[in-house]
């Protein structure tokens, strides 16, 4: 995507309890001053990258209330259904939350929804606005490149030990992506309020030779015990070839994750 407008006015001081938020935050130009669980933020969400100087708010369940009120922040922001209490954090600056993931709209709207929300709240609804445009832009521009091929059905997963596995499905932002680049998710069963199905790696079998799309991380002894697995090499999308591995992307994020997800998808 281009790049966003230039500005000159000073950012906001914006501390984020969690990643979601954080991603949209940043989409929207501004750096915050803090996030909860930064090293996390890197290994799970990568884009888009946090600032230089970016300082850890500690563990997303509990994040470090002291460091809070010594950064006097403008504004703290948080997503739904990580429960933490705002009572704490209301004390040290006004709270935005961001309600992704509540059965108002599917994932992809609610992202350019809320987007505009907290582009209106910050000053930057012209930058909101751009995002909103651009991003589905790069998704149509990207899902022009598929070949026939290539929209044969993929189911897309992750992998958390060598005999569990999550499949997003219908209420994803990973299906919206689908959608919209007009490919087939191979994975049609039921999902939680998430979007995503927990299952034995056995079950995978339901989808025969399809496409898999795994997302990293992996953590490196899973992935050990999944390469050295029977179960696993026994499947028919296995053994067909048909699995690829894509650098991880943050599957409740918002639109900057959706555009990355398109992108690295049409690389694999």
């Amino acid at each position: 995507m281009a790049a966003l407008p230039a500005r000159a006015a000073r950012p906001p001081r914006i501390a984020c309890l969690e990643w979601t938020s954080a991603e949209m935050v940043i989409a929207l130009g501004i750096g915050p001053v803090a996030v909860a669980d930064t090293k996390g933020y890197r290994d799970w969400v990568v884009g888009p990258d946090l600032p230089a100087g970016c300082l850890d708010l500690g563990s997303r369940g509990e994040p470090n209330l002291e460091l809070l009120m010594e950064l006097k922040p403008d504004l703290i922001t948080g997503a739904y259904g990580f429960g933490l209490d705002e009572a704490p954090f209301k004390r040290i600056a006004p709270v935005h939350t961001v309600p992704f993931y509540d059965g108002t709209e599917a994932p992809y709207r609610q992202a350019e929804i809320e987007t505009l929300k907290l582009g209106l709240q910050l000053g930057r609804e012209a930058e909101a606005q751009w995002l909103i445009r651009e991003t589905a832009a790069a998704i149509a521009q990207i899902g022009a490149q598929f070949s026939d091929r290539a929209r044969q059905p993929l189911a897309v997963v992750s992998m958390f030990d060598d005999r569990h596995v999550r499949v997003y499905g219908k209420g994803s932002l990973f299906q919206d992506v689908l959608d919209r680049l007009s490919l087939t998710n191979a994975w049609t069963a039921a999902t939680d309020g998430w979007g995503f199905s927990m299952l034995g790696i056995e079950e995978l079998v339901a989808i025969g030779e399809a496409r898999v799309i795994s997302l990293d991380p992996i953590p490196p002894h899973v992935k050990i015990r999944i390469d050295q697995s029977s179960l696993w090499a026994n499947l028919p999308c296995v053994k067909a070839g048909n699995v690829r591995t894509i650098p991880p992307v943050w599957p409740f994020g918002g639109l900057a994750a959706a555009a990355r997800f398109a992108k690295l998808l049409v690389r694999a």
